[in-house]
């Protein structure tokens, strides 16, 4: 614990030192030059009106607009740390190569491609078209409802690997979960098993050492940090892999909400009971998340190989009308997968619409797209949490209860706890399952997974657990999502500052 607040002592320190540097000479110049000063006005009207004339999501880009104008020189760092380009980060221009590197071994079955096409299936077709991976029929799907029901799956598959075991997490925390699936990576390692573990640097700062990569290798296991901290890159790593997945032999992968600490298992949760979900997925579409998984750990690691070693011929095909496509989204991506599939998945919803998410920080375009599916007669419910896990992004969650609620979205409060599932689900047809939170991190800048499903079989215990846990839940009346008008500005204020959270 010493070292991870040293390590966050020092990123802090450098961002301090960056930003007093670039501070101290806009003071500096706008006291000795004028002209200086007026430089920056104009940069800054060139800057919004180039974002103005390039912006598909104006609602999002407007907080960037309004700091700009008040802060120039502090909102233009802003923008180019928090935003969207990465022309110059050397770290994800590897991973974009990578992931067009590998989009050849991603072939699409024409068969299915047709029969989405004919059948109509808008969301299964955006995805197909927008995206580099595949829809395959060929998989069976099993969803757990808590991570302490997950996990012993988990651990059983990892116990049968033969070959490979591929795990990359936003969190690996020591104590009872890891440390369970640890021994069993030793294990493996030791009798030639291919052991990889991706994990986010920011995302385990608290939890493990900056040897952690190093202790690993005495074992066998290779593993790699994603985006190593950096006192003075500290402004730029807001990127962070959130993805959450295993991959055992090609033959079974696992993803969901779930991380590697106890609170996922409900192991000493301090937020009450702990509301996550995991999916095992066994079939064709594990392919997409070992490929996902190897483009990223091949840009980190610099390393070529030969992928389709990885690959399992699953020979056994099924006859059906299940269609599943994992896929992956990311910062570098043009069009923001997260946020569409999320969209189209509201739009398309006929009689319900019902969500968990752990986070919402939303957007214009989805505020008004959940609205219209209320409007149209859509049962359109969101399950929240409970006891929130960070207060100050809670209130900026809560700050769309009111009008989501006055027209008639309903909001239920889950009263046992915490929930992190990120789980939406449509008409007992379509499902999405996967790591996307509600808010502006997920959808913009991180790189994140999820698995569509259309007419599986699973997906009546999905709704099963929606169900359940509404029962666990307060819904909202009127009379809870009133604010007074204090608390109506700060959440405004916060608004305004999305970005940062």
């Amino acid at each position: 614990m010493k070292n991870a607040i040293k390590r966050v002592l020092f990123v802090a320190l450098g961002i301090i030192l960056q930003f007093g540097f670039l501070i101290s000479i806009q003071l500096f110049f706008n006291d000795k030059v004028a002209i200086i000063g007026l430089f920056y006005e104009i940069a800054s009207v060139l800057i919004i009106l180039g974002i103005l004339k390039n912006s598909t999501r104006l609602s999002n880009d407007l907080p960037w607009i309004i700091i700009i104008l008040l802060f120039p020189i502090f909102g233009t760092i802003l923008l180019i740390t928090l935003g969207r380009n990465y022309t110059k980060n050397k770290l994800l221009k590897n991973i974009n190569a990578k992931e067009k590197e590998y989009a050849k071994y991603l072939k699409q079955d024409e068969k299915i491609k047709n029969e989405i096409i004919s059948k109509d299936l808008g969301n299964l077709e955006y995805l197909m078209n927008r995206t580099n991976y595949f829809v395959s029929k060929n998989n069976d799907i099993t969803y757990y409802e808590f991570g302490e029901i997950f996990y012993p799956e988990l651990i059983k598959e990892l116990k049968s690997a033969e070959k490979f075991i591929f795990m990359e997490y936003f969190i690996i925390n020591e104590g009872k979960m890891w440390n369970g699936i640890l021994d069993i990576l030793k294990e493996k390692a030791s009798n030639g098993v291919d052991v990889r573990i991706l994990y986010d640097d920011m995302g385990s700062i608290a939890m493990l050492k900056t040897s952690y990569p190093k202790e690993l290798e005495k074992y066998g296991i290779k593993c790699l940090p994603f985006n190593k901290l950096s006192p003075f890159r500290g402004i730029f790593m807001n990127n962070r892999d959130h993805r959450k997945m295993t991959i055992i032999d090609g033959k079974v992968a696992f993803s969901g909400g779930v991380n590697l600490s106890d609170e996922y298992i409900n192991v000493n949760s301090k937020l009450g009971i702990w509301k996550d979900n995991g999916i095992k997925i066994v079939g064709d579409g594990i392919w997409n998340l070992t490929v996902m998984f190897l483009s990223m750990y091949n840009a980190l690691s610099l390393k070529n190989e030969d992928i389709l070693k990885f690959k399992y011929d699953f020979k056994d095909k099924k006859d059906n009308d299940s269609y599943v496509i994992p896929y992956g989204v990311s910062p570098l991506y043009k069009d923001l997968i997260g946020e569409d599939v999320y969209i189209n998945m509201i739009s398309s919803a006929k009689k319900y619409l019902y969500i968990m998410t752990p986070y919402l920080i939303i957007d214009t375009d989805m505020v008004n797209a959940l609205i219209r599916a209320s409007k149209r007669g859509v049962d359109v419910r969101l399950l929240v949490p409970g006891i929130p896990d960070k207060k100050i992004v809670y209130t900026l969650t809560s700050s769309f209860f009111k009008i989501l609620h006055d027209n008639g979205v309903k909001i239920y409060v889950y009263k046992n706890g915490f929930v992190h599932s990120k789980v939406f689900l449509s008409d007992d047809e379509r499902a999405v399952v996967g790591t996307i939170n509600m808010d502006y991190r997920s959808l913009y800048l991180h790189f994140e997974n999820g698995i569509y499903m259309e007419n599986v079989k699973e997906i009546k215990n999905i709704k099963k657990d929606f169900e359940k846990s509404f029962s666990d839940s307060k819904k909202l009346s009127d009379k809870d999502v009133k604010v007074g008008f204090l608390k109506s500005l700060w959440q405004s204020i916060l608004r305004l500052f999305a970005p940062l959270f």
